[in-house]
């Protein structure tokens, strides 16, 4: 099955919210623009309801299908869309680039609410399914858990959303493709942030000073070695310490060292067994060096699993609008996602959309390619008009 032809028809419509929206990009929960943009074109395609405020800045809609479902039918799905832009600067010089210095749409999620917003619109036109399809529009993505918050907030149960659904756009995969996989497909991400304190002097004495320069990078060298000597060669983490501040002159010693990082992982088992590891080794680097050092370990967004029903169903769904040759499977990327909580709350599945040959998301010359929106909208109706089926 192809696009669905109304939505070529709506394709100049979405493509108009798409660069509207990225003209105005806002951060984390403070999407108030976007979210009220959002609340008024789902009160325009006739809603039955619409919901502001959940999560702080987060927008539901419900649309009811032709007929209630079916005894023992799924009745109600959920489609999630995120709103959140990037503190980045925009460089892609285009007509409709970032009016706001230092913000920009640099993740697509411009691209993933109209798109959903066109879905909306299709399917309050057409009702052509049987219980209801809830809309889902999330702040706070790019690092705020904005998804938590809104299950927090009783996204849920106060909806009856029994399974749900996701998608991302991506870069390198053709358009008009889309990839998916069983089981883990992004990331855990947690965060450390390491002090250390030694005992600053002159660089011409270091015998009795403690470098914490040194120290510091005795303890970058030292995590690395549990990825290399801790973890199952078969299983998958990562641990980057991408902060290093130490020291104002080169001939002092300096008392103290900050370094911070990310740690991913797909499991969570690795999980736990990275953070148990992390406390160990920075615990004897400071037992060998004499230095105090104070590690904060943070845990961020879960690991985004796919359950197993809901990808083959997803699946079925994406070859019927592009094929199946071009429908793939992705190997897990160690990028982070929030949907991984909607996940945790409910079975679904979660899906790239083909971007093309552009630059990479969180790049300053990226931009979410409008080809894209009808095969990701289409996707949307087609998934709900399956799951729902009238």
């Amino acid at each position: 099955m192809p696009i669905v032809n109304r939505v070529a028809d709506l394709q100049p419509d979405i493509q108009a919210w798409r660069r509207d929206i990225h003209q105005h990009p806002e951060l984390l929960y403070d999407v108030h623009r976007t979210a009220a943009f959002v609340a008024d074109r789902l009160r325009e395609f006739g809603c039955d309801e619409v919901a502001t405020g959940l999560g702080r800045t987060g927008v539901v809609g419900v649309i009811k299908g032709k007929k209630p479902a079916g005894k023992g039918d799924i009745k109600v799905i959920g489609l999630r869309a995120d709103m959140d832009a990037l503190p980045i600067e925009e460089a892609t010089n285009l007509p409709y680039a970032s009016r706001h210095p230092g913000k920009m749409h640099a993740c697509g999620h411009d691209g993933h609410t109209a798109m959903l917003l066109g879905a909306a619109r299709y399917l309050a036109e057409t009702r052509n399914f049987a219980g209801d399809a809830v809309v889902i529009f999330q702040p706070a993505e790019e690092g705020g858990a904005g998804a938590d918050a809104m299950i927090k907030d009783g996204l849920m149960d106060r909806f009856g959303i029994e399974q749900v659904y996701g998608m991302h756009n991506g870069p390198g995969i053709p358009v008009g493709s889309f990839a998916i996989r069983t089981g883990p497909i992004m990331a855990a991400t947690d965060e450390l942030d390491i002090k250390i304190t030694g005992l600053g002097g002159h660089a011409a004495r270091p015998h009795i000073c403690i470098d914490s320069v040194l120290v510091g990078a005795q303890v970058v060298t030292a995590l690395q070695s549990i990825v290399s000597r801790s973890i199952d060669p078969l299983e998958s983490a990562v641990i980057s310490v991408c902060e290093f501040q130490a020291g104002h002159a080169r001939n002092v010693i300096p008392q103290t060292a900050e370094l911070r990082g990310t740690i991913r992982t797909l499991t969570p088992e690795v999980r736990a067994l990275v953070e148990k590891r992390v406390h160990e080794v920075v615990s004897g680097v400071a037992q060998i060096t004499g230095a105090k050092i104070d590690l904060t370990y943070k845990r961020g967004y879960p690991v985004t699993v796919n359950h197993a029903s809901q990808t083959e169903f997803a699946t079925r769904i994406a070859r019927e609008i592009a094929g199946e040759a071009n429908v793939h499977e992705t190997p897990p990327l160690m990028g982070a996602e929030d949907f991984s909580f909607m996940l945790e709350a409910r079975p679904g599945a979660f899906i790239f959309c083909g971007n093309g040959d552009t630059a990479g998301l969180h790049h300053p010359e990226y931009n979410f390619n409008d080809e894209a929106i009808v095969h990701g909208t289409s996707y949307w109706i087609k998934l709900v008009e399956n799951a729902l089926p009238a």
